[in-house]
């Protein structure tokens, strides 16, 4: 069977270097996962771009879980981006936690209060994106310093649980999430590694750039989707004298008919419209890894994307492409007749008792090896290859050789067929081509085939669309195979 390959190989010559003034050995690269979700297609091209770019340059990858909101966060999920990555052959250097540097942000957040950079708000929800989207201040902007180093610790005890901490920005930005963001809040709930230790928390855009700089990161290389917030990772390190990192922007990848938001992702697994995390109708890696796909041919895909930062809507097709490439010359073919579209096919000078014929798993890559195919009279084919044949009819039964229809009978709503075979006629030329399997229990097995649509029937989802609405229940289609009885050995994961 087909081992799945590793992600990244040691030729960095098929991607240009981005990186600026790079000290060989020296680079630092982050990918930083939240735990609130398994991984998907789109966290691949982040987690493989920091890793390539540290090891072209003789560096290291940080893995930092960036678990800094305990609401959808569970080991569960940490557990699973590991086996994600090994699978994916990203072996990171060192693996860190958001939630490891609590007490360090904790006084950083004192530090900007402390400068009148930073205060705390308790506007409601809804008024405060009003007031941002108007580019108004709200009264609490100005709090003095001790009021809000007082509220702050409240928050930090829990006891003042509807404040959060905004950063004192510009209100009239003419980017809207630097509108004073929100960079700490409240959230009186266990957390996967701290327990009850912490009744508030950091965001991500105070924690990353903070974070990045403590652990030594050079480059950090994000999704485009981030652009915008360049500018208020660039203020934090300023604001708090940190060393500065350098950012790079990569284009997003976007699938179409495909949901990334791991929050929405989450509504399916939740109200069991699917298997769970692993279902091979989601994006995920151990999703799309169930339904066929090989850590090669996301490799190769990925770096035929590269560093570029024009953002397309792709299809699934140029992706499972790759994959056919790297499978079709190399793995074993079986046959499978579906149980309930056979046709019996009566081969009445065949073998009897069947007998076994060494035959080749592949007919162009001998190194796949052999297998045995029984040969016998008692055949069946597919309805539809079989239905417009007619008596005197000459066909090829493929492996086999010619035979010719000898008579057609009708059984109820179906049909049987009957022929001789003519091994010695090696004339394939303008013979219709049947696919069969000699119709034994013996030497024969029942397999459950399932193909699979698109979970989403909207070719591009935007933020404020409803999945609900979206969801297309008609999904899945299983049947029922006869399958050559040699199936039954191959071990999970194999591929065929």
């Amino acid at each position: 069977m087909v081992e799945a390959t590793q992600l990244i190989s040691n030729d960095y010559s098929k991607v240009r270097d981005i990186l600026v003034n790079p000290v060989h050995g020296q680079v630092v690269t982050r990918f930083p996962p939240e735990p609130s979700g398994y991984l998907h297609i789109g966290h691949v091209k982040a987690a493989m771009m920091n890793y390539h770019y540290s090891k072209m340059h003789a560096g290291k990858m940080i893995l930092r879980f960036d678990d800094t909101n305990p609401m959808n966060e569970k080991i569960e999920f940490v557990d699973n981006i590991l086996l994600d990555l090994k699978v994916l052959g990203i072996t990171p250097d060192q693996i860190t936690y958001s939630s490891d540097n609590f007490e360090m942000l904790e006084k950083y957040m004192k530090q900007l209060i402390s400068e009148g950079k930073a205060y705390a708000d308790n506007t409601p929800a809804e008024e405060m994106k009003e007031k941002r989207d108007a580019g108004e201040e709200t009264v609490h902007r100005n709090n003095t310093v001790e009021k809000n180093l007082e509220l702050f610790e409240g928050m930090l005890k829990g006891t003042e649980p509807k404040y959060c901490i905004r950063a004192k920005l510009n209100m009239q930005d003419k980017v809207k999430c630097l509108r004073d963001p929100v960079f700490y809040r409240t959230k009186d709930i266990p957390h996967h590694r701290t327990g009850d230790r912490f009744k508030a928390y950091p965001t991500y855009d105070f924690t990353c750039p903070i974070v990045d700089s403590h652990e030594g990161v050079t480059h950090a290389l994000r999704t485009i989707e981030y652009r915008d917030r360049n500018a208020l990772y660039a203020w934090v390190q300023k604001s708090l004298n940190l060393r500065p990192v350098e950012i790079y922007d990569f284009a997003k990848l976007n699938l179409l008919s495909t949901c990334l938001s791991k929050r929405k992702l989450r509504w399916f697994v939740e109200n069991n419209h699917v298997d769970g995390w692993n279902d091979p109708r989601f994006p995920t890696i151990q999703g799309i890894m169930r339904r066929g796909m090989t850590s090669e041919a996301l490799k190769n895909f990925m770096l035929e994307q590269g560093p570029s930062r024009n953002t397309v809507n792709m299809e699934w097709d140029k992706i499972w492409a790759v994959n056919k490439q790297i499978l079709d010359p190399v793995v074993p073919r079986y046959t499978c007749i579906g149980k309930n579209s056979a046709v019996k096919l009566t081969i009445e000078n065949g073998p009897s008792p069947p007998e076994a014929r060494t035959q080749a798993l592949h007919p162009k890559n001998v190194s796949c090896g052999n297998k045995a195919v029984m040969y016998g009279q008692n055949l069946i084919v597919e309805r539809e290859d079989a239905k417009a044949l007619a008596v005197g009819q000459k066909v090829t039964l493929m492996k086999w050789g010619n035979a010719t229809i000898t008579r057609r009978e009708n059984v109820g709503d179906s049909f049987e067929l009957f022929a001789t075979i003519d091994e010695a006629d090696k004339d394939f030329k303008k013979t219709t081509k049947l696919t069969w399997i000699c119709n034994d229990p013996a030497t024969t097995t029942e397999v459950k085939m399932v193909e699979f649509d698109h979970l989403i029937n909207k070719p591009k989802i935007e933020e404020d669309d409803d999945i609900e609405q979206l969801f297309n229940r008609n999904s899945r289609f299983e049947d029922v195979g006869i399958a050559e009885g040699i199936v039954k050995t191959l071990s999970h994961g194999s591929y065929f």
